[in-house]
């Protein structure tokens, strides 16, 4: 096997552990490890998709934009000879979100997808859903409680939905998802609404908290309440939206509260791709 390539020690198989809900991923071999869990807000335009890979070399991918800019960006963060990504999560079936993940699932293997029952009778969901399928991955569906381990050091923990999202509108049926390295955490929203938030803070409370907040539904004022922003209390949040969008993203009440919390914001739009670290203790911004 090309040694560029990623190989993977034995297949520890998917356990699921009934008393704790943790499903623990096969793990890479030190072949490609590093000592920080890299995060990267991929400039995708308008829309979201974001690219994980912990130490132990595991990589996530959720959401890929609108169209198949994500390949692009990918092609910025993983090795040419790379083909494989562990898992990838679409968090809910509009456009913006898993629009390029049709591209991705064609060009990529991936043996994990975490989705949710939530569909769409749109072009785009109907050739996400077909892709999927054809994929032959191992289908999870996200209930809240669930635990991902991704290698020996990173947890990815579903904190909604927590029923069927069937008959939710499509915003509102979200996948929410908590990162956790050591003593870090990033809180990853799709396009969950105030009322999701809301509901959040009651169910987690103090277990929101996270260093990175990925702002909801692109800065939208249907998102990002004083109550969730105030739980979770992040030290940095990320827009990820288009310049001169026309949906008007970011809407200005949620830019202002952000900077009423002095909570420090990037932007896609502004920035480009955006890439924090973390070491265990704290996370900072790449530059």
């Amino acid at each position: 096997m090309d040694i560029l390539v990623k190989i993977r020690l034995l297949f520890l198989g998917l356990l699921l552990v009934s008393c704790t809900g943790v499903w623990v991923f096969p793990l890479y071999s030190a072949a490609h490890t590093s000592a920080f869990l890299e995060v990267h807000f991929l400039d995708v335009g308008q829309g979201d998709a974001i690219f994980i890979e912990t130490p132990d070399g595991v990589q996530v991918l959720i959401d890929g934009g609108p169209d198949n800019s994500v390949i692009t960006q990918l092609a910025q963060h993983m090795s040419f000879f790379d083909r494989t990504i562990d898992m990838v999560v679409g968090t809910h079936p509009d456009k913006d979100h898993i629009g390029g993940l049709v591209d991705v699932l064609a060009q990529y293997d991936v043996p994990h997808i975490l989705t949710t029952k939530k569909e769409h009778d749109t072009s785009v969901a109907t050739a996400y859903t077909h892709a999927v399928a054809d994929e032959k991955a191992q289908i999870h569906i996200a209930r809240a409680g669930q635990e991902f381990a991704l290698g020996a050091s990173t947890t990815l923990r579903v904190l909604f939905p927590e029923t069927d999202t069937t008959d939710m509108e499509s915003n509102a049926s979200s996948i929410v998802l908590q990162l956790v390295y050591g003593e870090t955490e990033m809180l990853l929203t799709g396009d969950s609404p105030k009322r999701i938030e809301e509901y959040l803070v009651l169910t987690e409370g103090k277990g929101l908290q996270s260093d990175v907040l990925k702002v909801g539904h692109h800065g939208s004022r249907t998102s990002t309440s004083e109550l969730f922003l105030e739980e979770v209390n992040p030290q940095y949040a990320v827009i990820s939206t288009s310049a001169n969008n026309r949906y008007g993203h970011p809407h200005l009440e949620v830019t202002d509260l952000l900077f009423n919390e002095r909570v420090k914001t990037y932007s896609t739009a502004e920035e480009g791709t955006v890439t924090f670290l973390s070491n265990e203790k704290e996370v900072w911004r790449q530059q």
